[in-house]
């Protein structure tokens, strides 16, 4: 006797639970039938996309197709274990990251062994701890929060921050209302990058080099590249450059006055750890190599510390606050801080 070959598809559609019984036939309706307990696949979406986020890549390899094209999850019961305990505990999504970050298998060290990269090459069973670089607006809004300047209110209409000249002109039309960039001022420059105002036709030049979506077409996956225009961005972007100045001065205004204790300062608030030895040796001698360089250029450290709209703190001394932010800004650009 044959059996019937199975087919993913027929499977899928016979197994959509029905509408619920007594709903509307409206988006409310709908609601209710996509949160159904006999709905599985909203909650499984939610969740993997969910913890692509925190692991880089989803249960699901393919988060935006979950149907008979889609790649099939690599662990299913977790990702229905997931789902469930998602669901029974009223889709509480801070509790669900709570959960991810907390776990062992986020916890791990990233270190691999040879044996290690043989059995899973792309972390895929999680034999290590996840390491990819970070989206576009965590770039950024790390580097405001690290630098003490981040925006943290909550709504309000979009913002202007830091863009080169020349990305909107090319492509606007004569009549448009956003032919001409006007950047905002005050507070606006350092809101989230969430509130961000996106011309589609031409996105923020930093969100764009790192591959953020054009918003042009729907992206539930966004690609991840690595690239030395990102590294050109994030050692010379207006806005990354006056963090790490802003940064600078904060330690300054401590009242510390040693190198040493600048340099510390400086880690804990970037790599939130202390630096090994040979690495503080590193970081010391660099800033006192940049001090020496402009104690002799001033104008050079002017330059430097007038970059941003906020005016560097005038009682500090210059060449030591270029100097420091230097260091601020090149522990910013480390591999330990740009990735997760």
């Amino acid at each position: 006797m044959k059996h019937k070959p199975f087919n993913r598809a027929e499977h899928v559609y016979r197994n959509l639970n029905p509408f619920p019984s007594g709903s509307p036939s409206n988006r409310l309706g709908l609601a209710h039938w996509l949160i159904s307990p006999e709905n599985p696949l909203t909650a499984r979406v939610t969740v993997n996309r969910f913890w692509s986020e925190v692991f880089g890549v989803g249960l699901v390899k393919t988060a935006e197709d979950f149907g008979v094209m889609g790649e099939a999850p690599v662990n299913q019961e977790l990702l229905d274990w997931l789902a469930v305990d998602f669901q029974q505990h009223g889709w509480d999504v801070k509790r669900l990251f709570r959960q991810m970050v907390l776990s062992a298998a986020y916890r791990q060290s990233t270190v691999t062994s040879p044996a290690k990269l043989q059995k899973d090459p792309s972390n895929r069973y999680l034999s290590r701890g996840p390491r990819f670089r970070m989206d576009a607006e965590m770039v950024r809004d790390h580097a405001l929060a690290a630098g003490g300047l981040l925006v943290r209110k909550r709504g309000g209409p979009s913002v202007k921050p830091y863009q080169p000249e020349g990305v909107w002109e090319p492509v606007a039309m004569p009549e448009s209302n956003t032919k001409r960039y006007q950047r905002d001022t005050g507070e606006s420059l350092y809101r989230r990058s969430m509130y961000t105002f996106w011309k589609r036709a031409a996105p923020p030049a930093s969100m764009d080099i790192f591959n953020a979506p054009s918003r042009e077409t729907c992206s539930v996956r966004r690609e991840r590249t690595n690239t030395p225009l990102q590294a050109l961005a994030t050692l010379n972007d207006p806005q990354l450059i006056e963090a790490a100045r802003h940064l600078a001065e904060a330690v300054l205004l401590t009242g510390k006055t040693t190198s040493d204790d600048w340099v510390d300062q400086l880690a804990r608030r970037i790599l939130n750890r202390q630096l090994r030895p040979i690495e503080k040796s590193i970081v010391t001698s660099g800033f006192e190599l940049q001090e020496a360089f402009y104690r002799a250029h001033p104008e050079e450290a002017t330059r430097l510390i007038g970059v941003g709209e906020l005016k560097a703190e005038v009682s500090l001394n210059s060449s030591q606050l270029a100097a420091l932010t230097l260091v601020a800004n090149q522990l910013m650009n480390l591999d330990e801080v740009l990735n997760k």
